[in-house]
């Protein structure tokens, strides 16, 4: 029997666009703008109780699920939802993640807040945080194209 674990933890990235917040909230409830910069979603339906479900992974590497139930929504303001990440059949984590959208100046500042926890060493909160980051730079770099 595989050891059993659970950790904890939250962490908060702060990024800021040159773009109104009316535009990064739309890159995140607008399906092909999220497919922009996030795996295209299998199942996409932004209103709160709706699911947002991805799968997919490496060429002949493991399968890995998304699935996301947006608990609340404030236009251009706030994204609230809840997600698992499992790994084939394994669950790899339970988060927790806010995203709020704040006007800044010219453009705007979110801050993305993600609370979680990870099972059984299949993930672990660095590696979230990075790949998390990696995602909203991805977010970054799309307003600045548009």
């Amino acid at each position: 029997m595989n050891e059993r674990s659970v950790k904890y933890s939250t962490f908060v990235i702060e990024k800021n666009y040159n773009a109104s917040p009316e535009r990064v909230f739309s890159s995140w409830s607008d399906p092909s703008a999220k497919a922009r910069w996030f795996p295209k979603a299998d199942e996409f339906d932004f209103r709160v109780g709706g699911r947002e479900i991805n799968r997919g992974g490496p060429p002949n590497g493991p399968i890995y699920t998304f699935d996301a139930c947006y608990q609340e929504i404030v236009q251009d303001r706030r994204i609230v939802y809840t997600y698992t990440l499992d790994q084939g059949e394994s669950r790899m984590s339970v988060s927790i993640t806010t995203v709020e959208i704040k006007q800044s100046g010219n453009g705007t500042q979110l801050i993305y807040t993600e609370q979680g926890a990870f099972f059984d060493g299949h993930d672990t909160p660095e590696q979230r945080e990075h790949g998390t980051k990696f995602m909203l730079d991805k977010l970054g770099s799309e307003l600045q194209n548009e």
